[in-house]
């Protein structure tokens, strides 16, 4: 007898509880609250941090220029001093970047992540590096050994010292043992060509890619080796120009004057070029190799790429420069684009603690993007990535930088702001219209016809390639054509020579 199937009774849609919208109301009026009290509360707050972090209370023949005629030692002891605290903090940022990578991405796909090592696994990195220590140092029998130890560190390193020149915070006035207050920069070194210094050292890292994988004796390495030094040359031109467009709307190449001019949340260069911020990102994410650009480790094709040679600690050096490095081009990104320290409303001008933590927040952001990146798309063909950055990018970041140079021009032509929104009228206008002829897909015709139809296949003579090659071929044959007729020229004088009687 067959069985016959009943549809389960359909209920109504269940409510919200009463509880959770009571909570939402409380939650909104407790924000329009407090932005309404902001105000007092960001003075109240300076009022009690003023007396340590920003003393106007303090005799000010007490205050002193760390870097100045009156700084004594307080250049050497504020440079080792902040090292210090950076190397901790950079250290302590790459062990939790892991584990948030790791938790987000479980996140992602429903999973738990690491959960046993200590409360909420957060014991877990600190287990990972002792994992690592004492783990077997296994070297390949045909590797150059000098080669092969030098390549991790020519990765980890340059991670570390771009970040020395990026400012985490403005001026901050602190006591010391001699009686004086010194006030002393939240940043390593702030020189004029900042962003240079950005450029050379991001591209430092290849070298240890390259090396590792040549010396490592294995063609999977030695191919993820050439793919990182092929793919960075690809998005360094597109990373170049991107960066540029902070240097043309300040004047300055100092990442000290690129973030003091963003104080105000308007006043970021992300409203003023969108575009070169999206491409910024993007190039970055690509130097450093991660999803979808991470081709050079392709685990599918290449095992593990440059790294496949590698164990133990030196394989931790790699890792950490990939984080280290996901954590620089967050910094560089939020510097350049984003305010860097400033929090958008003048609060870290007045409490200048708080630039750190402000800049901390924008970095979480940005590795939780990323992380979001790696979980959702998938790695790109490698001819495609290569597409992307020389026929998509490249064109794009030429676009945004002649934006940002016209804007400029414009705005200093007739002395007012309206000339940056008519620059950026026309650069929406040629983003939208090169979008719509590049993505549309009508009346497309498929793989086969297209090639089909393909000139080169057909033979047929049309176009302006057919009448290129004409033309280049016409210039090559003019020497072989001159030579020729030389040589026939020759051969006509040489008859009319007498022949040699023979004896």
């Amino acid at each position: 007898m067959a069985q016959t199937y009943t549809a389960p009774e359909t209920t109504s849609r269940p409510r919200i509880p009463r509880w959770v919208i009571l909570v939402g109301l409380v939650l909104v009026v407790g924000i329009v609250l407090l932005i309404l009290a902001a105000p007092a509360l960001f003075n109240a707050g300076d009022q009690a941090l003023q007396g340590y972090f920003n003393p106007y209370g303090v005799d000010p023949a007490l205050i002193r220029e760390c870097y100045g005629e009156n700084g004594a030692g307080c250049p050497v002891v504020h440079s080792v001093a902040y090292s210090l605290i950076f190397l901790i903090a950079i250290l302590t940022g790459f062990a939790y970047t892991t584990l948030l990578e790791r938790k987000f991405i479980a996140w992602f796909q429903q999973r738990t992540g690491p959960n046993r090592v200590g409360p909420a696994g957060l014991l877990q990195p600190a287990a990972d590096g002792v994992k690592l220590i004492f783990k077997e140092d296994i070297i390949p029998s045909g590797a150059d050994k000098p080669v092969y130890y030098l390549a991790p560190v020519l990765k980890a390193v340059p991670a570390f010292i771009v970040l020395a020149v990026i400012p985490f915070g403005p001026m901050l006035t602190v006591p010391w043992f001699d009686g004086f207050w010194y006030r002393v920069p939240l940043g390593l070194a702030d020189p004029n060509v900042g962003v240079l210094w950005l450029l050379a050292i991001t591209s430092l890292g290849t070298y240890g890619v390259v090396l590792a994988g040549w010396a490592s004796n294995n063609k999977y390495a030695m191919l993820g080796g050439l793919r990182a030094s092929a793919q960075m040359l690809s998005y360094e031109l597109s990373l170049g120009l991107t960066m540029a467009v902070p240097i043309l709307i300040v004047g300055s190449m100092s990442l000290g004057d690129i973030v003091g001019s963003q104080t105000y949340i308007w006043q970021w260069f992300i409203f003023q070029n969108p575009l070169a911020c999206g491409i910024l990102m993007i190039a970055l994410l690509a130097e450093v190799n991660r999803s979808p650009f991470d081709l050079p480790e392709a685990e599918q094709e290449l095992t593990q790429g440059f790294m496949t040679e590698y164990s133990a600690m030196k394989f931790a050096m790699f890792m950490l420069s990939e984080y280290i490095g996901m954590i620089a081009i967050s910094v560089i990104v939020a510097s350049l684009f984003l305010g860097g320290y400033n929090d958008g409303f003048g609060i870290v001008q007045n409490i200048p603690i708080l630039g750190p933590i402000v800049l901390l927040g924008k970095v979480v952001v940005f590795l939780i993007g990323m992380v979001w990146v790696r979980a959702t798309l998938p790695r790109i063909r490698y001819d495609r990535l290569m597409a992307l950055g020389w026929k998509v990018l490249l064109p794009l970041a030429l676009v945004a930088v002649m934006w940002s140079a016209v804007a400029i021009l414009l705005g200093d032509l007739f002395n007012s702001p309206i000339a940056y929104g008519i620059a950026g009228a026309v650069f929406f206008v040629v983003v939208i219209g090169g979008s719509w002829l590049v993505l549309r897909r009508d009346d497309e015709p498929d793989e086969q016809a297209a090639w089909e139809n393909d000139p080169v296949i057909t033979g047929e003579r049309r176009g302006l390639g057919y009448v290129g090659l004409q033309v280049i071929g016409g210039l090559i044959a003019i020497p072989f054509a001159l030579l020729k007729g030389t040589i026939t020229l020759l051969e006509g004088l040489a008859k009319l020579a007498p022949e040699e009687q023979k004896k």
